[in-house]
């Protein structure tokens, strides 16, 4: 497997650390909707605080992923 540092966006050179952080931000908008529907947010003892470790294992997930 060959990891690629850049990604050539129409000739737009980008890191692929910041396409992996945007997709993890759009998966993480998209729980957070998700579990306020469900309302499962009180379960929770600190949203933020969860919310900034679910980013943090979605980014580690799309690194190793892509």
């Amino acid at each position: 497997m060959v990891m690629t540092q850049v990604v050539d966006l129409g000739g737009l050179l980008v890191s692929a650390f910041v396409v992996n952080l945007a997709l993890s931000l759009l998966t993480l908008a998209i729980l957070r909707w998700l579990m306020g529907w469900l309302d499962l947010w009180r379960f929770v003892w600190d949203p933020p605080l969860a919310q900034f470790g679910i980013l943090i294992c979605l980014l580690g997930l799309y690194t190793l992923i892509l």
